[in-house]
């Protein structure tokens, strides 16, 4: 028998899903976890040009998708790995963001490189550090990014404290960037 999934409220639950009209499962649809670091490198920061949609061109932090079966910590170094091709130690978490927009819950750790040297990975274009002063805001690709990027420079040189989340200006995530000019 072909199962028909369809979006209804299924009894008990207080919102439509997705379920098949054969059998009554429920297919979940939840949330992507994003891993990745806020590298800091002699005090500069580690900046990702992106190669790949979204916002090829753009200026990120190394981060991306949470596999199965990896820690998000694991998920942080393989991401800077891919993108920057850097190997680092991870002092923490800087935040955790709530993109309800998108649905993502990004977890940002702060780092810095475990030993030197760092190359533009498949996804990127090219890798810089950047000096606070350097960095290139307008080029930024997401709003993520600059608020972990505050977030960052907010703390440096002080212990951890507890992770930051969204800006109250926008606690759930859901102002985009405007288009590029």
């Amino acid at each position: 028998m072909t199962e028909r999934f369809h979006r209804i409220t299924p009894e008990g639950e207080d919102r439509e899903r997705l379920t098949c009209a054969d059998c009554g499962f429920i297919a979940y649809e939840n949330p992507k976890i994003v891993a990745g670091a806020v590298v800091v490198s002699e005090g500069r920061v580690l900046l990702c040009r992106r190669a790949i949609a979204p916002r090829p061109g753009f200026w990120t932090l190394p981060a991306g998708y949470m596999e199965l079966g990896e820690t998000v910590a694991e998920a942080a170094q393989r991401e800077v790995w891919e993108e920057a091709r850097a190997r680092i130690a991870l002092e923490g978490i800087l935040a955790v963001y709530s993109i309800a927009r998108i649905g993502q819950v990004q977890i940002l750790f702060r780092a810095h490189l475990a030993e030197p040297g760092f190359a533009a990975g498949p996804e990127s274009l090219e890798v810089r550090l950047f000096h606070w002063e350097e960095i290139p805001w307008d080029e930024i690709a997401f709003p993520s990014v600059h608020w972990a990027l505050r977030h960052w420079h907010e703390g440096r040189g002080q212990p951890l404290a507890a992770p930051a989340g969204n800006p109250p200006s926008d606690a759930r995530g859901m102002t985009p960037l405007p288009p590029p000019a």
